[in-house]
């Protein structure tokens, strides 16, 4: 049986918030199961702040990026084994 991972990136340029804000939980765990459309995360860009939602079904293997980190467009931010 194949692995099947999906790779969320960044669609912009700016700061990666793993929660809501620093007293909350983050949003999603290495190891827990994330269902289509929950955030993930938030980007924020000029103080926008976009939420990153799930695109696929999965359990969350990897974050690669820390908290408060400044990630470019594209670039990779967690991967999810489909499911």
């Amino acid at each position: 049986m194949s692995e099947k991972i999906f790779s969320v990136t960044s669609p912009l340029a700016g700061t990666f918030y793993r929660a809501p804000s620093p007293e909350e939980p983050a949003f999603a765990e290495v190891g827990q199961r994330v269902e289509v459309g929950q955030v993930l995360c938030i980007i924020e860009s000029m103080k926008v702040f976009t939420e990153l939602r799930a695109d696929v079904a999965g359990v969350v293997k990897n974050i690669l990026v820390e908290d408060e980190d400044i990630v470019a467009r594209n670039q990779k931010l967690m991967e999810i084994e489909m499911s």
